[in-house]
C-alpha cells in the first residue's frame, strides 16, 4: 500500500466518477454500467498515455483486476452489489493497485462505521451484531450467510441497504486527502 496522489488528470476523472456513482446510488440504489465501464476504460486508456514511471497500461490493469477480483468475492457472497464491483475495478483500474489497497482499507473502515450508524439510527442494532456472529460462524463452517438468513443477502428488501457506492466514494477522497497530506 501507498499514499500517493494520482496525476492530477485522473485525481479529476476519479473523482467526478465518485461522486456520480455516489449520488446514483444514493438516489437509485444502483450504479450504471456506463459510469462503471467507462471508469475502467478511461482509466487504462490515462495511465496508458502516462506511461511510466507514472502509470502505464499494466499498472492500470493489475489495478483493475485486484479492485475486480476483491470485490466479486463478495458479490459471490451476496455481501455486495454488482455495480460495487465494476466501481472498485474502475478505481483501481485509475489509482493501480498499490493505490487501491489504501482506498479498500479506509472503505472497510468506513462501511464499517456507516453500518453501525445505520443499524443505531433503524434500531437495529442488536438484531446487526447477531447476524455479525452468525455470518462468521457461518464462515468457519463453509456456508454462505445469505442462505441460512435472508436479510444477509444484498439483493433482499429485508437487508439494512447502506449504499456502498457512497461509502466507497467517501473513503476514495479520504485517501486523496490524507495523500495530499502526507506526501507533501
Amino acid at each position: 500500500m501507498t499514499l500517493s496522489l494520482p496525476p492530477r488528470g485522473i485525481e479529476v476523472v476519479l473523482l467526478t466518477l465518485l461522486i456520480g456513482a455516489a449520488l446514483y446510488d444514493i438516489r437509485y440504489r444502483r450504479i450504471p454500467n456506463w459510469l462503471t465501464v467507462g471508469g475502467v476504460a478511461i482509466g487504462v486508456a490515462l495511465n496508458a498515455f502516462l506511461g511510466p514511471p507514472v502509470g502505464g497500461w499494466p499498472f492500470a490493469v493489475k489495478g483493475m483486476v485486484l479492485g475486480f477480483g476483491a470485490y466479486f468475492l463478495l458479490y459471490a457472497l451476496h455481501a455486495m452489489g454488482a455495480g460495487d464491483v465494476k466501481l472498485m475495478a474502475a478505481v483501481g483500474a485509475l489509482v493501480g493497485w498499490q493505490n487501491w489497497v489504501g482506498i479498500f482499507m479506509l472503505t472497510a473502515i468506513m462501511g464499517g462505521m456507516a453500518a453501525l450508524i445505520l443499524a443505531v439510527a433503524r434500531k437495529r442494532l442488536g438484531n446487526t451484531l447477531w447476524n455479525v456472529g452468525f455470518i462468521l460462524t457461518e464462515m468457519k463452517s463453509g456456508r454462505p450467510a445469505y442462505l441460512g438468513k435472508e436479510e444477509l443477502d444484498v439483493k433482499s428488501r429485508k437487508s439494512l441497504g447502506l449504499p456502498h457506492g457512497a461509502v466507497i466514494a467517501m473513503a476514495t477522497i479520504c485517501f486523496l486527502g490524507l495523500s495530499a497530506y502526507f506526501t507533501r
